[in-house]
Formats: C-alpha cells, structure tokens, sequence
C-alpha cells in the first residue's frame, strides 16, 4: 500500500495549508527525511519532510490549500503499481473539511469533500493553477529576491523542473556584486564538519547546569549568570557557527535540535538543569520535548519560538556588520540601559566576529531560522507539552523578541517578568536571574 503524505499541523491555530512548491517532482525518489514540499501558513512559509522512502505519485496541485491531516500526495515503494489516483482528500477529519484551490485571478471554488469526489472527476482536481504565468520558486527563494531588490523571473532556477531555489538567489546576488565591486564581495558560506564544542566549568556539586546560548552570542555570554551559579557544575554548549563549534549547514529547526541533540545525550549525565536563552531557548524547550527524563528544571530566556514576530532587522546588522562602528547600535538595542554596551565591548565583540566565514554561516542560519524576518518554527505545543518544573525569564523592554509570547505558557508554568530589561536578563540582572534557577536546584 502507498503511503499517505498528510498535511502537517506545524501551528496551533492552523486549519489548514497551502502547497508552495514540490522539491521532489512527480515520479521522482524521495528518501525520509528529505525535503518533500514547501507549505505557507497565515504565520510563515515552511519546508516539510518525506515521512518516508519512496516514488512521488498523484501529488495535490502547487496553489492549493489543504485541511490539516489530510492527504496531499502518496509514496509508492519500488515495484509497487502506480494505480488511479486514490480518492481524492479521503478520510479527512469526518468528511467536513474543504478543499481551497487558489486561482491566478485571486478567485477561489471552495468545495465540500463529498461533493469533489463525488460528482468532479478525479483529472478536474489535477489542474495546476499556481504555475500559470509565475516563475517556480521556493519560499525562501521568493524571500531573498525580494530583500535584494532582485528580479527573480532573472535567476536560472537549479532545482527540480526548473525550480529556483535559495542557493540560485545567492549565487545571483554574489554575481552581482562581484560585477559592480569585486573588491568589496561578501565572502561566501563555507560549511564545515565536526561536532559541536562543548565546555565544562571546574568544580560544583550535584546535578549539573546544561547551558545553551543565543543566537550570534557564545559561551561566554553566560559569564555574568555564572557568577552565582559557582557551586554547581556548568556545562555550556555551543550552537552551529557559533563560538567554538563548527560552521555546520543547517537546512531546518529540526536539523539543528538534531545536531545539540547529539551532543546532549553523549555528555553523560543521568539528569540535569537546562538553561536556554533566545534561540538557545527554542533549542532547550525542544529537548525537553524529546528528552523530559533528562532534565530535573527547565529554564528559558526570552525564548524563541513562542510566536512569529523577531527584529529581523537587529538580526541582518549583527550578523553583516564588519566592524563595531556598524555592530555598536545593533549590541545595544539587546539591552535596556544601552550604558552597559560599552565601546571596549563592543570592541571585544567585534573581535570574536572578525572571521568573514563565520559571519556568513550565522547570517545562513538566520536565513534558515528567520526568513522574511519571522520566526520560521513554533514550539508553543511543546510548550503545553512540557512535565518537568519550567519557568520564562524575560525583560519587558525587549525589543528582539515581545515578551507577551511568554502569555501564551499554560498556568503551571512560572513566568518572571522584569521592568527596564531587554532581550539579555542574564546580562542586565544576572544576579535576579541566578536567585529565581537557584530556588529550583
């Protein structure tokens, strides 16, 4: 029997989604794991797996909107027959949901299950509208033209059926810029391999605290918080292009919870407290997900992940700034009292990013993890999911992240809030922040 590709439920409040593009074209192998197709919620546009190996069949039409858990594609194994296209959208919720196809002119036909593959022959729904008069391209494709001001109709798309893909943008950006300035051309992202860097403080007692930073930051912004945590053990983890970790690609959120994932379940504790900051945030609240046992407390501040609005902006500056006179005013619109963002910080910074490689490969995780400046990935399920003691530290003067997202915890989750803090408690109160874990050790 073929498999069902179903559309994914990856937002709470999704009913359902649209079909951007297929990576994989019709009759193609996909191996499990693989990107399968791009889907746009009301929230983000989003890259979605195989759920399993196989040849591609009878696939729902790039445009159309798809109820959640319903099927949009089937995968047939090798040597298994392809027969008629099966019934289409069948075993949806309770026979209710509605198929939406988007037509070029902006119009729609919203028709009821029972009436499209009751009295509509099966070949009227294989009628793809998306593509009339439109250039094939991925979401994150569509995104990068747009913020360069490049003309996407332009780029010579590499992908399945001519399909410009992310990597087209950037290839055609760089020969742009190497036209008009070769000189001055961005260096290119060249990943690397290797495991993430891991370091350990000397001495503590009991359980330990696993400590995950945030994004563009390192280790050694938990220097501050650390202070008052000397009397257990601290184990910090780097993050992908990050600090001393290598620059790994990274195609999707899952990818990188995958990679400190790794990492995680082979430092050899039994149990642990988990601290997570921003990105670091999304990234410990997953592990919780996935790995409750491990963790005796969960920490998280100003997490992402728990709605879509980011400053994508402070995000583009850091990761592109070149030297701290452009860095200076993205560091301090993470704090409150831009005072303590002083310029020999900022020095100092600047001096950690000095390396062009490691500017590009961070400035390709955001790509990844922020396209169009949102949050690309959403863990408020997770969230609700939780079991082990968890509390939300966050400054009510962030300006990166809105701490109302933290009003989306259920009741059972303790949620401290700070007047006149930014994005950065562990910095701007690392002595608060330390007395508020210290009650849960």
């Amino acid at each position: 029997m073929p498999t069902e590709v179903i559309m994914p439920k990856v937002d709470m409040d999704m009913a359902s989604g649209k079909i951007m593009s297929w990576h994989i074209a019709e009759g193609e192998f996909v191996a499990k794991g693989e990107p399968l197709f791009d889907i746009e919620t009301d929230k983000a546009a989003m890259e979605i797996e195989s759920p399993a190996d196989g040849f591609l069949h009878h696939t729902a039409s790039e445009g159309m909107q798809i109820p959640i858990g319903t099927p949009c594609a089937w995968l047939y194994a090798k040597g298994e027959e392809i027969g008629d296209q099966p019934k289409p959208f069948a075993g949806a919720d309770d026979g209710k949901s509605e198929v939406i196809f988007d037509e070029p002119s902006g119009g729609r036909d919203v028709l009821e299950k029972g009436a499209v593959t009751d009295e509509l022959p099966t070949q009227e729904l294989s009628i793809e509208f998306y593509d009339v008069g439109k250039v094939r391209a991925t979401p994150r494709a569509r995104s990068l033209s747009t913020e360069e001001g490049l003309n996407i109709a332009d780029v010579t798309g590499t992908g399945p059926r001519g399909r410009v893909q992310a990597k087209d943008i950037k290839d055609a950006i760089e020969a742009r810029i190497s036209k008009s300035a070769p000189s001055i051309a961005p260096a290119m992202f060249r990943p690397e391999t290797g495991s993430l860097a891991v370091s350990r403080s000397k001495g503590g007692n009991g359980k330990p605290i696993v400590l995950i930073h945030g994004f563009a930051s390192d280790s050694t912004s938990w220097a501050p918080l650390e202070a008052s945590l000397r009397s257990q053990p601290l184990i910090r983890i780097d993050l992908p292009g990050h600090g001393k970790s290598p620059k790994l690609r990274i195609e999707s959120f899952g990818d990188l919870v995958k990679e400190v994932r790794r990492v995680f379940d082979g430092l050899g504790i039994d149990s642990c407290h988990l601290v997570g900051h921003s990105l670091g945030g999304a990234v410990s609240l997953a592990l919780a997900d996935t790995r409750p046992k491990s963790l005796s407390s969960l920490t998280l501040i100003s997490p992402a992940g728990l709605g879509p609005d980011i400053n994508g902006a402070a995000l583009h500056g850091i990761c592109s700034a070149n030297r701290a006179e452009s860095l200076g005013p993205w560091l301090r619109s993470l704090v409150a009292n831009e005072d303590i963002i002083t310029d020999s910080y900022i020095r100092l910074a600047m001096s950690s990013r000095s390396e062009p490689n490691l500017r590009a490969a961070q400035m390709a995780l955001a790509d990844v993890m922020f396209p169009d400046g949102v949050q690309a990935f959403d863990l408020r399920a997770a969230l609700n999911r939780l079991d082990v003691p968890t509390r939300i530290i966050w400054g009510k003067q962030d300006a990166i992240i809105p701490w109302k997202h933290a009003l989306r915890a259920q009741g059972r989750v303790g949620l401290h809030l700070f007047e006149k803090i930014g994005h950065m408690p562990q910095i701007e109160c690392g002595e608060e922040v330390a007395l508020i874990m210290k009650s849960y050790l």
